[in-house]
C-alpha cells in the first residue's frame, strides 16, 4: 500500500474508532431546580403540585429517598456539586455571593469560586464533550469567574442568585447588573417571554446542534426561586390553592413543562437510549419565603435539619440502571462529577481531594457497600454531622441535638441526653473534619444567623 493510501487509511481507521468511542459514551442532562419544597413534585407524593413529566421521568429512573446536598443554601451547594468538593476545602462556605457580608473577608465582585478548582465542565471538555450552562450561575459575578471561562463552551443566562421571570424593560425595572440576560460572554440581551419556557428552548437548540457530539447540559432552572411570578395561563391551571402557594405550584407547572420539553425532544433525536439524565433540587425549600413544602422533614432552607439538605433526586441511564426503582442508602450532590466524568471515560482517581464516588456500581449492585458512610455541613459556628443513622446538629444557641434518621426522618425525637457518648462520638468526628478545611473566604453579618434560628424553629415538626 503506497504511503498517501495508508495514512489516508489510518486516517479514516482513526476517524471511525473515535466516531464510535464517540457514540459509546453518553449525553448528560443535568437539571436542577431552585428552592423547590421536598414534597411539592408528584413523584415525592403531593396532591397539591402537578408534574406529570418530572413524574414520567421518574418512573424511567432510579429515585433517591435519602440525597443530600452539601449545603443548604443555593451558591455553596453548586459550589459542592461543580467541583465534586465539599466546597468549605476552599473556603466557599455556607454563604451566597454577593451578600451583606461581614467588614472581614472578601466582598462584592471578589467573591466567587477560586479560579484554582475546576469544575465538572472542565473534565468534561477534556473528554470531548460540548458543554453549556443555561440559566443560574451564582458562582461569582466578575468576569474572571463567567461560566465561559469555567469549562462551559455556551452560557445563556444569568450571573446571579436570582432574578425576574419577566423580561426587563420599561414596565420591569433591572435592579442589580448580575440579574442581565447574557448570551456567551458580555452579551446582554433580553428574552421574550416567561424565562423559564425560554432556558428549555435554549437546551433544546443546543441539543440539536450537538447531537452527532457527546454534550453536556446543565440547564439551573431558577424556579421556583422568588420572586414569585407566574403566568397568568399557568395560574389558571391550579385549583384549591391561594396566595404564594398558588403562584409556587404554578411556577413549578412551568418548570416541569419545560422540563418535558427537553426530555421529549431528547427522544425525538433518537438520544433517549444514550443520555444520562439527573434531576434534583439546590436546597430545601424555602417555606416562609415562597410556601413550598418540605414534608415530613423539619426545617427549610439554611439550616441543616433534614428540610434544608435532604432534596428530590432521580437519575435515569438506559440500559445502565434499572428503570422505576427505589436507592434507600444516602448519596450526595457531591457525587455528580465522579459519575458524570466517569460515564464520559474519564479517570476520576487522578482527581485530588475529590469527596463525591461514581454511583453507577451501587446502582448497578456491583458495589454492595454505601456510598457515603459519612457526610457532612458546616456553616461558621453552625454544623452537622451524618454517621450511617445517626446525625448530629451543632447550634451556635443550644445545645447539640442527635437523631435516628432512619427511626426519625422528621427530627422530633433529640436523643442526645440518651446517648451522650454518641453526642462526644460524633462532635469530636465533625470536629476533626473541620481542622482540615480552609478558613471561610467571606462571611455573612452576624445577624442573619439569629434569623436562621428563627427560620428552623418556626419550621420544626413536633411530636
Amino acid at each position: 500500500m503506497k504511503k498517501p493510501r495508508l495514512v489516508l487509511f489510518l486516517f479514516t481507521l482513526f476517524a471511525i474508532l473515535f466516531h464510535i468511542s464517540a457514540q459509546d459514551r453518553p449525553n448528560i442532562v443535568f437539571i436542577l431546580s431552585d428552592d423547590a419544597g421536598y414534597a411539592d413534585f408528584g413523584f415525592q407524593g403531593s396532591k397539591e403540585f402537578k408534574t406529570p413529566e418530572l413524574d414520567k421521568l421518574a418512573k424511567n429512573s432510579v429515585r433517591f429517598t435519602q440525597a443530600y446536598v452539601s449545603a443548604a443554601v443555593c451558591g455553596p451547594s453548586r459550589a459542592g456539586l461543580l467541583t465534586g468538593k465539599y466546597q468549605q476545602k476552599f473556603g466557599f462556605e455556607e454563604n451566597n455571593v454577593p451578600g451583606l457580608m461581614s467588614k472581614s473577608g472578601l466582598a462584592g465582585d471578589d467573591m466567587g469560586l477560586p479560579l484554582d478548582q475546576k469544575t465538572v465542565a472542565d473534565y468534561l471538555k477534556e473528554q470531548g464533550y460540548k458543554t453549556a450552562l443555561f440559566g443560574k450561575w451564582h458562582q461569582g459575578n466578575a468576569d474572571r469567574f463567567h461560566p465561559t471561562k469555567r469549562g462551559f463552551d455556551e452560557f445563556y443566562g444569568f450571573r446571579g442568585g436570582a432574578r425576574s421571570y419577566m423580561p426587563y424593560g420599561s414596565e420591569n425595572k433591572l435592579t442589580r447588573q448580575e440579574d442581565k440576560l447574557e448570551r456567551g460572554f458580555g452579551n446582554f440581551q433580553e428574552h421574550e417571554g416567561y424565562l423559564t419556557d425560554e432556558l428549555a428552548d435554549e437546551a433544546i437548540a443546543f441539543m440539536e446542534r450537538n447531537k452527532n457530539n457527546p454534550f453536556f447540559v446543565y440547564l439551573a432552572f431558577n424556579a421556583v426561586h422568588t420572586p414569585m411570578e407566574a403566568t397568568s395561563e399557568d395560574l389558571g391551571k391550579v385549583n384549591g390553592l391561594t396566595g404564594k402557594r398558588k403562584t409556587l405550584a404554578a411556577m413549578a407547572i412551568a418548570m416541569d413543562r419545560a422540563c418535558g420539553k427537553v426530555l421529549n425532544r431528547i427522544e425525538e433525536l433518537g438520544l433517549d437510549k444514550n443520555t444520562l439524565i439527573v434531576f434534583t433540587n439546590d436546597n430545601g425549600g424555602p417555606s416562609d419565603a415562597n410556601e413550598s413544602l418540605n414534608d415530613p422533614l423539619s426545617g427549610t432552607k439554611a439550616n441543616h435539619l433534614e428540610g434544608g439538605i435532604r432534596v428530590p433526586f432521580l437519575m435515569s441511564w438506559p440500559g445502565k440502571l434499572k428503570s422505576n426503582t427505589i436507592y434507600d442508602d444516602p448519596i450526595s450532590t457531591l457525587d455528580l462529577l465522579p459519575t458524570f466524568v466517569t460515564a464520559a471515560g474519564g479517570n476520576v482517581a487522578t482527581i485530588e481531594d475529590l469527596d463525591g464516588v461514581d454511583l453507577v456500581p451501587y446502582l448497578q449492585g456491583k458495589n454492595n457497600g454505601k456510598p457515603h458512610e459519612i457526610l457532612y455541613w458546616k456553616k461558621e459556628n453552625r454544623g452537622a454531622i451524618r454517621f450511617n443513622d445517626w446525625k448530629l446538629v451543632r447550634f451556635p444557641d443550644r445545645p447539640a441535638e442527635l437523631y435516628n434518621i432512619k427511626e426519625d426522618v422528621s427530627e422530633v425525637n433529640d436523643l442526645a441526653s440518651k446517648h451522650p457518648e454518641k453526642v462526644r462520638e460524633l462532635y469530636q468526628k465533625l470536629f476533626d473534619w473541620e481542622l482540615t478545611l480552609e478558613r471561610p473566604l467571606w462571611q455573612l453579618e452576624r445577624r442573619f444567623e439569629g434569623l436562621a434560628a428563627k427560620r428552623m424553629d418556626t419550621y420544626r415538626k413536633h411530636k
